[in-house]
């Protein structure tokens, strides 16, 4: 989990420099995003990190590959649906070697996000 945080910060840092501001990520450093709870089965589940663009809520994910599919297909719809209520997009942020991984995460499912690559 520990090499995922410093992907969360290179997502916020990803955030910041797009122009998008009152970012809060889940990592060390930034307020802490919002968790939102699933009421069919009470599962939690915070985003790595939201930022707002234009009054706008985003929603930024970190994919890697060793994710566990299923969990994750669960909160990127979740995330996916607050982007879209409010107004904004939801972002895939795939280091070097998972965005294969990440882009079939889309066509698996009827989640619309951008996939942007990190270094």
């Amino acid at each position: 989990m520990m090499i995922k945080q410093i992907y969360v910060v290179q997502a916020a840092d990803w955030a910041r420099v797009h122009g998008f501001a009152d970012i809060k990520a889940n990592a060390e450093g930034y307020p802490t995003p919002i968790a939102y709870g699933r009421q069919q089965d009470g599962e939690s589940f915070t985003p790595d990190v939201t930022g707002k663009q234009f009054n706008h809520t985003s929603y930024f994910e970190v994919v890697l590959k060793t994710s566990e599919r299923e969990h994750l297909l669960s909160k990127l719809k979740l995330l996916h649906q607050l982007a879209t209520l409010q107004g904004g997009q939801l972002y895939l942020m795939a280091p070097k070697g998972h965005a294969p991984f990440a882009k079939s995460i889309l066509l698996s499912s009827r989640i619309s996000a951008e996939v942007i690559p990190l270094q």
